[in-house]
């Protein structure tokens, strides 16, 4: 409680200081000799020309800057189409402070700029963007990455065409409530802040595509997360996350999910109504089981579950018939056997099971035809001869399978452990380079 006391204490003296600094830059602006001039200066700090050096001064010294000016930008730093993307991304020679961004602010308001490229651009000292940034009434894309900004303006909202904004690697502790009201949002990056929870608007994001909230200090999301219905990739990495909100199914055009590095235990039903999903990663997590939901994936393409304490492997997994990549490998809580109804991936083209325990194959592993990778170093698997392996992937597919006839004849036929093999037989070959055998 009383954190979120001094968050939003916090808050209310940044709204303070905004106001003061809008007045300063209100009076500067008013003793600004030539508008022209400044916006030349600020846009085109970072191709100078050897022929032509400016000097540019704001009053009592608050700016002053030895500058040069790019000619082609200063005969049409008017035209708002020319001038914003010649800005867009280049270099400057130096940083923007808070008021030379305020200037730049009003002027880009002026040119009708569509696109502001400020990645890694503002000075440490710049923790917060001048209340100046929403007369950019039609900037559609704003990309303040790579700085130091702890808060967003409290009218963040007033943006109404702005699709793309990019606000990873800063100091964000939370987002203001009215970013719910930039509805036409696509694509949100979040990555690499400091933030625990999204304001309740957030739900109003429904035209949202994608959303980075990686690398944050989340511990659990809403459950409004679920009217997200446009929602095609999600990244949770690297969060406290422990658990998903059941509303995470309504995400139904979802497509590529990351949830790794977090402390997931298990993971929601709900999960197999994400018909659309084809990347699902949880890598370093705590999960002992897979949900029976699992089942219903039938687009999923990529799944690691690397990293957790599972203890076996459910056969519902084995109905996502469209699964190329599986990786179960290096499992905390050492899993001892592959479902027997392996063979339903019978597209399966990649198969880590490094560092697990597991000693015989499934009967059903001969039925892998499309399998061209399977690393499985540091398990107890029989090693096949160098004459075999050469033949290529599914020489190999085929003499594990008879491995696994005869260990059903004599269970304890040849068990001991081998170590750093398997990745070296089978992650280099492709089908189309495996030398044909005949079929006995």
């Amino acid at each position: 409680m009383n954190e979120q006391r001094n968050e939003e204490t916090q808050l209310i003296e940044i709204e303070e200081t905004f106001q003061r600094l809008e007045e300063l830059i209100q009076k500067v602006d008013d003793s600004v000799v030539s508008e022209d001039t400044q916006m030349e200066n600020l846009i085109n700090l970072e191709y100078p020309d050897e022929n032509n050096d400016q000097k540019v001064e704001i009053s009592d010294g608050i700016l002053m800057n030895m500058v040069e000016i790019d000619e082609n930008l200063a005969r049409s730093s008017v035209d708002s189409s020319l001038s914003i993307q010649s800005f867009k991304g280049r270099c400057y020679t130096k940083k923007l402070s808070l008021m030379e961004l305020a200037t730049l602010f009003e002027h880009y308001a002026k040119s009708g700029a569509s696109i502001l490229e400020l990645q890694g651009k503002l000075m440490s000292d710049v923790e917060w963007l001048p209340l100046t940034l929403v007369k950019l009434s039609n900037l559609t894309e704003l990309n303040i990455s790579k700085n130091e900004i702890m808060a967003l303006p409290s009218n963040m909202g007033e943006l109404k065409a702005l699709k793309k904004l990019n606000i990873e690697s800063n100091q964000l502790i939370n987002l203001p409530e009215s970013i719910g009201e930039i509805t036409g949002l696509t694509h949100l990056d979040l990555h690499g802040n400091r933030l625990k929870s999204l304001p309740s608007s957030f739900q109003k994001l429904v035209e949202l595509a994608h959303l980075n909230l990686s690398s944050n200090m989340f511990n659990r999301l809403p459950d409004s997360i679920g009217n997200l219905i446009s929602l095609e990739k999600l990244n949770l990495k690297a969060n406290e996350l422990e658990e998903l909100p059941s509303d995470i199914g309504s995400c139904a055009s979802l497509v590529v999910l990351h949830i790794d590095f977090n402390r997931l235990m298990a993971l929601p039903e709900t999960i197999g109504n994400l018909k659309k999903l084809e990347i699902l990663t949880l890598r370093y997590n705590r999960l002992m089981d897979l949900p029976g939901s699992i089942c219903n994936l039938q687009s999923l393409e990529e799944l690691d579950l690397s990293f957790n304490e599972l203890q076996s492997i459910s056969e519902s997994l084995c109905c996502t018939t469209n699964l190329k990549k599986l990786n179960i490998g290096n499992n905390f809580v050492d899993i001892t056997s592959l479902p027997s109804s392996i063979g339903n991936l019978a597209i399966l083209e990649e198969l880590d099971i490094s560092c697990d325990q597991i000693r015989v194959l499934p009967d059903s592993f001969r039925f892998l035809s499309k399998l061209r990778v399977f690393l499985a170093d540091d398990t107890p698997l029989e090693t096949p001869p160098i004459e075999i392996t050469k033949l290529g992937a599914q020489a190999v597919v085929r003499y594990m399978a008879e491995v696994v006839h005869k260990s059903n004849r004599f269970p304890n036929h040849m068990m001991k452990e081998r170590r750093g093999l398997w990745s070296c037989i089978l992650s280099c070959f492709c089908l189309d380079e495996v030398v044909p055998m005949e079929t006995s």
